[in-house]
């Protein structure tokens, strides 16, 4: 399946995560872009990789992968316009999971080295992805927190409480 440019930068502007950039802006970083095919159960990469890009699924499926002493666990399933892998943008550390097609799926492929280039350069598309980036993993760190306090106040979760409560305090404070 052949995809035009036309067709991305259309999808890639009904994006949530390209929502503050134009069709100019857009081609900036769509420049760099690679688009990476992945058959069915095949790995997108695994946790602890090198953080070298980010994704953004076009079409298909994946599922986010976190290793435990109990085994694989799917924490969340991805589908057209999601993103993933953006915390490498940011710091290059690396993979915090692994993830997989479930499906045969298309993505677009953002990778570290050339994005850091453009915000290198000062481009103004490549800084504006870092805000929005910025703001994504802020409202998710902002939903773990809520969760773990919750968890923490729940008479259930007693026997956690003094090992939960220093997470939601690193979680939500800076030094």
């Amino acid at each position: 399946m052949a995809v035009t440019l036309a067709e991305v930068i259309e999808f890639l502007l009904e994006t949530p995560m390209f929502a503050e950039l134009d069709s100019l802006q857009l081609s900036d970083v769509v420049s760099i872009m690679q688009i990476q095919r992945f058959r069915s159960g095949q790995e997108v990469f695994t946790e602890g990789d090198t953080g070298d890009g980010w994704f953004v699924v076009y079409d298909g499926e994946v599922e986010v992968l976190k290793e435990s002493v109990l085994g694989s666990k799917v924490i969340a399933r991805l589908g057209p316009r999601a993103c993933f892998g953006e915390m490498s943008i940011l710091d290059g550390s690396p993979r915090s999971a692994s993830v997989r097609a479930v499906v045969p799926t298309t993505a677009f492929r953002f990778p570290r080295s050339s994005f850091q280039g453009l915000l290198d350069e000062g481009n103004v598309s490549a800084s504006k992805l870092v805000l929005q980036i910025a703001r994504v993993l802020a409202a998710r760190q902002r939903t773990t927190t809520a969760r773990l306090a919750e968890l923490i106040r729940s008479e259930t979760a007693a026997d956690l409480r003094d090992h939960l409560e220093p997470i939601v305090t690193d979680a939500s404070v800076m030094e």
